[in-house]
């Protein structure tokens, strides 16, 4: 395992994310209110740049609802730019196909930085 340094904290707001290297992977490091996330920057689809989607909440119909849709995640959905496969970035699971979920990486705050371990 390897730790690499994504951004100072102070650098690094709510909402905000950073793609990068390391080593031979791109990594999405996404900050959601001071919790911070990693995911490879590929779809599990066609290998779209997922990490370069948008980020936002999506739509679910659930029987104690009486099937109503309803806006759910604000702000813990991403989307890939290439085909719209959402998937949930705070546990990598693909919204349409559950059985699919990607790899996440551990990202912790170690004094100024915020750092990911691949």
């Amino acid at each position: 395992m390897a730790d690499h340094i994504v951004a100072r904290v102070d650098e690094f707001p709510s909402g905000a994310r950073q793609i990068v290297r390391a080593g031979k992977l791109e990594i999405g490091v996404f900050n959601l209110d001071g919790r911070y996330y990693a995911l490879p920057n590929v779809c599990a689809h066609q290998f779209g740049p997922l990490c370069e989607g948008n980020i936002s909440g999506t739509m679910r119909a659930r029987a104690e609802t009486n099937w109503q849709r309803t806006w759910v995640q604000e702000g813990e959905i991403l989307t890939c730019p290439w085909h719209s496969l959402e998937y949930d970035l705070t546990t990598g699971q693909c919204i349409a196909y559950p059985k699919v979920k990607l790899r996440q990486f551990a990202v912790r705050v170690e004094g100024e930085h915020v750092v990911v371990t691949i």
